[in-house]
């Protein structure tokens, strides 16, 4: 995927919409330092450059019911494309799994799921094997608590990146 320049302020509107959401013009504006008309044309221009994928609120979902949260490590039997693509077609279609990254080593996928209790995750394990997906192995990890669940840092990746 083509990357587009960035420069100080693309960063920092890119920062602000990460820690505030949508913003006001103005406001945005007046974080990034730079006046509201050239403000907005960039983030039109980040936003068609498909840099910002959505706004969303961080909710806290221990407020609102009872969740499990399992982190599942998965392995698939077979390497070809065709396994890959009919697994991830199936964690596309879950919207329990809320996460799903694909890891080169031992495992093939590594999943974030959020369950009502462990009975509803385990309705979904025994859909994944059903389906017949060709996974081999899979471990599960219960979450306790979140210590720690923050975006990275824009300024200091790009600095990094860019530097």
């Amino acid at each position: 995927m083509k990357r587009i320049g960035l420069d100080a302020t693309d960063i920092r509107i890119l920062c602000a919409v990460q820690q505030h959401g949508q913003l006001s013009k103005a406001k945005l504006a007046q974080i990034a330092n730079i006046s509201a008309t050239p403000c907005w044309a960039r983030l039109d221009r980040l936003k068609a450059a498909g840099m910002i994928r959505g706004y969303h609120g961080d909710i806290a979902l221990e407020r609102v019911c009872d969740v499990t949260q399992v982190t599942v490590t998965v392995s698939l039997t077979h390497h070809r494309k065709a396994d890959f693509e009919r697994f991830e077609a199936f964690v596309m279609g879950r919207d329990e799994i809320t996460e799903c990254a694909a890891t080169g080593g031992g495992m093939d996928y590594v999943l974030k799921v959020i369950n009502a209790n462990l009975g509803t995750f385990q309705t979904l394990m025994q859909a994944m094997l059903d389906a017949e997906l060709g996974i081999d192995r899979y471990m599960t990890y219960i979450a306790t608590r979140v210590v720690k669940a923050t975006q990275p840092n824009l300024i200091k990746l790009a600095a990094k990146t860019n530097g």
